[in-house]
């Protein structure tokens, strides 16, 4: 089976989800569609070669509708034979497109493909795709679980509870997201990966544990408190990931195929995992999504040299951290969610551009990525710098 490769990866600078944004006056196609743009541009490659581009959005709806991946293959002025389609797999969208993109040239199926994602959510508001008055989960859901599944804001608190995970832990390390992702910028370790002028607009360098202190619980409700007491109401806007909209494109191809073409390959996918765990935590699938990717690639938590884990809410990486026992000093290095942004179907192809440029900059060799997801499901993905 021939190699897959990573030769390209960039990302839009992450803006503030709401009307005001840096990115807000951009329709969402326009918005993929520039960064694809800039993806061929970069790379120096004739759009025709490519098979196919996948793309991850959450919210399916609106502007966002009607296969928005191909709609965008043709805004960025592509050629009208190559394909698009659109996946869903919640937050991890995009980086189930990575998998399928990779697995394909892997396969034999594609020579060339992109993955990518896109997410307005200022235009498009998480949620919008549930009709008023609809059920998305079907009366044979609701027999298995009678007692009703949760919103992920709970899960978070959930999770928190069962691991101990007190408020000043959750709101440090937010504040560690915020110190990195700003330092980062500060020391241009984003320029690279970003597409166009501009900085992550919800980063908060002045973010301290007295200021995050003072936020409120978002999420609590006395009908959940009452079915869940073990629950302490720890998670804030501060402790959470912000509502943001974004773009990222990551170029794919065989081995060979970049060989025959002269184009240089930065990484190549090692090995893929993807996995379900219970609904009602939600967003614990990422512990043994690790777990199931290091397995299959044959190596161990000290060979991985840096981690991505992204940050919905700080408890969800705190969990991880405590299960596998990883490094923090070796997780999100340059911030993660908390601080950069979390644009749903753009996220997975976002950490994944920054996971490849930080791999580079820190001469290390392997990365692993990995993102929770609702419904209690993960994607975990490992690379090796080339």
């Amino acid at each position: 089976m021939r190699d897959a490769v990573i030769v390209e990866a960039v990302r839009t600078p992450v803006g503030r989800g709401k009307p005001g944004g840096v990115l807000h006056d951009d329709h969402p196609v326009d918005l993929l569609a520039r960064t694809l743009q800039t993806l061929v541009e970069r790379a120096d490659i004739d759009p025709a070669l490519v098979d196919d581009v996948i793309g991850g959005v959450v919210t399916q709806a609106g502007e966002q509708a009607v296969n928005i991946t191909r709609t965008a293959v043709l805004a960025a002025g592509f050629p009208e034979s190559v394909p698009g389609m659109t996946v869903d797999r919640q937050c991890g969208s995009s980086q189930q497109a990575l998998h399928i993109a990779a697995q394909g040239v892997r396969s034999g199926a594609y020579d060339i493909a992109i993955a990518c994602g896109v997410e307005s959510m200022s235009r498009v508001p998480m949620g919008s795709a549930i009709l008023p008055g609809s059920d998305p989960f079907g009366p044979m859901t609701a027999r298995r679980y009678p007692d009703g599944l949760v919103g992920q804001g709970v899960s978070a608190e959930l999770i928190a509870a069962r691991w101990g995970l007190s408020r000043a832990e959750l709101d440090a390390y937010a504040c560690e997201s915020h110190r990195r992702a700003a330092e980062a910028w500060k020391n241009g370790e984003f320029d690279r990966e970003v597409t166009w002028a501009g900085v992550d607009e919800t980063i908060r360098p002045g973010s301290s544990p007295e200021i995050l202190a003072g936020l409120k619980p978002a999420y609590h409700d006395p009908a959940i408190a009452g079915r869940f007491p073990e629950i302490g109401w720890k998670i804030t806007a501060g402790n959470a990931s912000p509502i943001n909209d974004g773009a990222a494109a990551v170029l794919v191809m065989g081995a060979d195929t970049a060989e025959r073409l002269g184009l240089r390959p930065r990484a190549r996918f090692h090995s893929f995992a993807v996995v379900g765990d219970d609904p009602l935590l939600m967003l614990t699938a990422i512990i043994p999504a690790t777990e199931k990717v290091l397995a299959r690639a044959g190596l161990t938590l000290s060979d991985i040299d840096l981690f991505e884990v992204n940050e919905a809410f700080a408890s969800v990486v705190l969990a991880w951290a405590r299960e596998t026992g990883a490094d923090p000093s070796r997780v999100n290095v340059r911030g993660g969610a908390i601080a950069i942004g979390h644009p749903l179907g753009a996220s997975g192809a976002r950490i994944m551009t920054t996971l490849l440029h930080a791999l580079e900059d820190r001469d290390g060799r392997y990365g692993l990525q990995t993102m929770c997801e609702a419904g209690g499901m993960a994607n975990a993905t490992v690379i090796e710098r080339l």
